[in-house]
């Protein structure tokens, strides 16, 4: 069985990546971690803090969301370039 051995392709892992992961889990995290935000003060508007932090939460995971695609588009494009540019000739010749 063949094995994938292509190692032009780059490493998995990049500070890229991380950022992305960083991005997409920070809501997860903010929200799972209730102690933080299960009380009544301050209230924004006569809104309790326990629901307009979550609400600001909505707002804060779609830019985030936001970041995280257009980061993994430039990734997607530059790991493109890097293959295309792997795969022609040295020195611009075809034969």
């Amino acid at each position: 069985m063949p094995e994938d051995t292509d190692v032009s392709r780059g490493p998995v892992v990049t500070p890229v990546r991380v950022v992305i992961g960083l991005c997409l889990v920070a809501p997860f995290v903010a929200m799972l971690w209730v102690g933080s935000y299960a009380k009544a003060d301050p209230t924004f508007i006569g809104i309790p803090f326990f629901y307009w932090y979550q609400m600001a939460w909505v707002l804060i995971s779609t830019v985030l969301t936001v970041i995280a695609y257009q980061l993994w588009q430039r990734d997607q494009r530059g790991r493109a370039a890097h293959s295309a540019a792997a795969s022609t000739p040295k020195g611009g010749e075809s034969r």
